[in-house]
């Protein structure tokens, strides 16, 4: 695992010292052109979850600076690793993108075996877009209004509260498992494709509870259709302030997921600087802030050299957190 985690560390130094490097004539022709046709935003996640609603604003903000349609694409399964695959084998000329997070671009390495892409090799970071915590939240009817009476629930019924994810390996299903360890409790995971069908089977009692992020869970509790118990950030979220976070009650238990644009490798560097200053110049925008900042998202507005910085950054802390998790490569 040390050997494994410094060459992925050491190649996501060099690419954010690469993106530093001079460009190339031809390369500045390319991008003056660019974009010339529609452009494809890849997003492994199914339609109307956090990462897909945030997604679907970038495009249009995105259309509208590049004078060419941004078409979203919904790649869901296997924990992004099926929308990585199809981006990835796409040629890296600006005109595919790919919506990633922790999970894939740190987690699938660390959780999975067999991976069909490196992305640390096969993938560019273009711009960090936002990061959010999760919030732990039950179906209302279960019995209980905090985090102590979940936890003593139960232990009481050991085996018969479920909790839902977006798949084995992800950050959901890391903050599920470090919950139950955390706590000594024994409940069941329960892996789904997407956010949708996960939040469905929450709202309608298949499942017990979820961490999930805001745009699914917020409009529910306010509707008393779920009961929010915990946000994951290191303090309490904006969203929420009269919410407890989590550490407050679990020291030391927290977790702040971030979601960035990654292009195919060999992208042209005028072209990726062109990207990137287009995702600026939207997450900067105060009406951006308004529509997302209530749902717990804090924008993350940041160089290309600053993302792969902070991917190399993050690998120590989500492999500890995989292993304390006692996740092991399946």
């Amino acid at each position: 695992m040390k050997t494994r985690l410094g060459t992925r560390a050491g190649t996501w130094l060099a690419l954010a010292a690469a993106v530093l490097a001079p460009v190339a004539a031809p390369a500045q022709d390319q991008a003056g052109r660019y974009p010339d046709r529609m452009i494809k935003l890849i997003v492994p996640y199914t339609p109307g979850g956090l990462v897909d609603t945030f997604s679907r604003a970038l495009a249009e903000d995105m259309a509208s600076r590049l004078g060419q349609p941004v078409v979203v694409e919904n790649r869901p399964g296997a924990n992004q690793a099926i929308g990585a695959n199809a981006a990835a084998r796409a040629a890296p000329d600006g005109y595919t993108l790919f919506v990633s997070s922790q999970t894939g671009m740190i987690l699938n390495p660390l959780t999975t075996k067999g991976l069909l892409v490196d992305p640390a090799k096969d993938f560019t970071p273009i711009a960090t877009m936002f990061s959010t915590p999760f919030y732990l939240v039950v179906n209302s009817s279960v019995p209980v209004k905090s985090v102590q009476e979940l936890v003593a629930l139960a232990k009481s019924k050991p085996g018969k509260l479920t909790y839902g994810s977006l798949g084995r390996g992800g950050t959901h299903h890391l903050a599920g498992e470090m919950f139950t360890r955390r706590t000594g409790t024994n409940i069941l995971h329960v892996p789904y494709k997407g956010s949708a069908p996960a939040m469905n089977d929450l709202l309608g009692g298949q499942i017990d509870m979820m961490f999930e992020g805001g745009t699914s869970t917020l409009p529910y509790v306010q509707s008393g259709r779920l009961r929010a118990l915990a946000s994951t950030g290191q303090t309490r979220s904006e969203a929420m302030p009269d919410l407890p976070a989590l550490n407050e009650i679990i020291p030391g238990f927290s977790m702040t997921v971030w979601i960035g644009l990654v292009a195919p490798s060999g992208i042209p560097q005028p072209i990726a600087d062109k990207l990137n200053a287009a995702v600026q110049a939207m997450l900067k925008l105060p009406s951006t802030h308004e529509k997302f900042a209530p749902v717990g998202i804090e924008m993350m507005p940041g160089s290309q050299a600053d993302f792969a910085r902070l991917i190399q950054s993050d690998l120590p802390t989500w492999t500890k957190i995989v292993q304390d998790a006692g996740i092991e490569p399946q």
